[in-house]
């Protein structure tokens, strides 16, 4: 059994049984990846995938057992490596993170900027896709930090740590009747055709919920990922728009009016995730005491042996910064 043959069965499971996508990913032929594969299940007298002709159809019971064995292997070799690099290479490493736009746009650069200017030896890679996607990004190896509202929850694999609170705006065009609205409720948000995020995407949840308590309809008439195409579809005249407050800029958004509607929404709560078990490297912990400073060294290593809950009990007691 080689270590090779383990990372690419991992690695085909991941990329949803696609050999020659994996073989493109690894920078290796499909017909070594297949044939490789064989030679496993032939040393351990068992297949670990169903075959449809030349294809791979589905993973084996037994395979699902060995591919997630394989992938502890893998994260234990790669822990091995970072303690290696941790005290030979002198502040030199690469970072890889997934995010979506609105933490990408709005909330990191000045995290990134403090970073490189201090660890300018270590390669900053930025993955952007929908929260499901940075969740199973970080769950599956592919990256080291997750950043987003939602999907987090739902892979108990990965640590999860509280970084901030945030709500949401209403953006009108100037001189929109809602600016003259002397108190902003929910009742009269309804009203109007709105432009918001696609469900599960940048605390979308909250929102649903809370025109759903008071029995209400929301007439959403477009919706997207990112808060800049909101607002431009706005501008054009097709709604209001509900975006993350975060996303609101006094000076690139001046031709639209941002109402607070933090009375109207739950907040919601930005979390970074990384892998559980995973070996964080020095820069690693400093970059996310950058991106929320409450988290200490000591507060990540006490969660790292933490459920869920207890991860919640842990931050409990400590006030969110509010974004």
């Amino acid at each position: 059994m080689k270590l090779q043959q383990l990372r690419y069965i991992w690695e085909v499971a991941r990329h949803g049984l696609n050999v020659s996508a994996t073989a493109e990913s690894l920078h290796t032929s499909q017909p070594g990846v297949s044939k490789q594969i064989r030679l496993l299940e032939d040393e351990l007298g068992l297949r670990i995938f169903q075959r449809s002709g030349k294809h791979l159809a589905a993973i084996t019971q037994p395979g699902e057992a060995i591919i997630a064995l394989a992938g502890r292997v893998l994260s234990e070799i790669e822990n091995i490596q970072r303690v290696a690099q941790e005290y030979s290479s002198d502040g030199r490493g690469s970072l890889s993170l997934a995010t979506t736009h609105t933490q990408a746009r709005y909330v990191l650069p000045a995290t990134i900027r403090r970073f490189i200017d201090r660890y300018p030896d270590v390669a900053l890679h930025m993955y952007q896709g929908t929260p499901m996607q940075i969740a199973e990004l970080a769950a599956n190896r592919a990256v080291d930090f997750a950043i987003a509202t939602e999907a987090l929850e739902l892979f108990d694999n990965l640590v999860m740590l509280p970084c901030y609170r945030w709500n949401r705006s209403i953006v009108v065009p100037a001189g929109h009747p809602l600016t003259k609205v002397p108190a902003l409720t929910i009742e009269e948000v309804a009203t109007y055709p709105i432009v918001t995020y696609v469900f599960g995407f940048t605390g979308r949840s909250q929102l649903d919920q809370a025109f759903a308590e008071r029995h209400l309809q929301a007439k959403v008439v477009l919706t997207a990922v990112d808060a800049d195409v909101i607002k431009t579809y706005v501008r054009l005249g097709l709604g209001i728009g509900i975006i993350a407050t975060l996303a609101y800029s006094t000076e690139e958004d001046r031709d639209l009016v941002a109402l607070d509607a933090k009375h109207l929404f739950q907040p919601s709560i930005t979390k970074i995730g990384f892998r559980r078990g995973s070996f964080l490297r020095g820069y690693m912990y400093d970059f996310i005491g950058l991106f929320a400073p409450h988290l200490t060294r000591q507060r990540i290593d006490q969660a790292v042996s933490c459920s869920k809950e207890e991860i919640d009990a842990l931050f409990q007691d400590i006030e969110l910064p509010y974004l």
